[in-house]
């Protein structure tokens, strides 16, 4: 009985600890992951497990804190990540360089869309060439904040209607199929939309 106790006791602070810092490890998990989490806690605060102004406040600032990483990346390495490891990304060092002109007459465009659309196959080299091109970092956090407004809105929403399909329409017995196959294609469209997404922004390149 003094170990069921204790057990239950260690349980319930456990608990207790996670729900009082949920938000901040939302946070910490936006900084690694946003999109995916956003989706996630679209789900869970229809579920009201969440409440959506510090939800909200948590993951924009943990994804916009993972911006200003990769910029200070692109800032002080950007030069040295390319021309070392850009064929990671499909983008050669002359490539680069032709991204970088292109980047410092369009950024504002650039950076907008890519936090919009999730170019998961080229938001974290863009953000780096936003450093490495010294673009001004004043105007580089505000393009994306503003970017993340609509990007944190938009997936939350998915999330959260989600969650109302399947709270209302699926059946028990299919609820693990269902969310199995929602991952899998959400991951199926993610990739062949970020490669989409890729293609133009290449195309533009080489147009230039």
């Amino acid at each position: 009985m003094v170990i069921s106790a204790t057990s239950t006791t260690l349980i319930s602070y456990s608990l207790g600890m996670v729900s009082y810092f949920k938000y901040p490890l939302l946070m910490v998990g936006a900084i690694v992951e946003g999109p995916i989490l956003m989706v996630a806690s679209g789900f869970f605060l229809h579920q009201d497990v969440f409440d959506f102004v510090p939800l909200f406040i948590a993951l924009l600032i943990g994804d916009l804190i993972g911006d200003v990483v990769w910029y200070y990346v692109g800032y002080h390495f950007g030069e040295s990540i390319f021309n070392r490891h850009g064929k990671f990304w499909g983008i050669s060092p002359e490539l680069f360089a032709d991204t970088k002109k292109l980047f410092e007459k369009y950024h504002p465009r650039i950076l907008f869309f890519s936090k919009v659309s999730m170019a998961f196959g080229l938001i974290v080299p863009i953000l780096i060439v936003a450093g490495a091109t010294r673009i001004q970092f004043k105007k580089y956090l505000m393009l994306n904040f503003l970017g993340e407004l609509f990007l944190v809105s938009w997936l939350l929403l998915i999330g959260f209607y989600l969650a109302e399909i399947y709270s209302k329409y699926i059946a028990d017995v299919f609820k693990v199929g269902f969310i199995i196959g929602t991952v899998l294609i959400g991951a199926f469209i993610l990739y062949f939309f970020s490669r989409f997404i890729k293609h133009k922004i290449l195309s533009k390149i080489e147009k230039e």
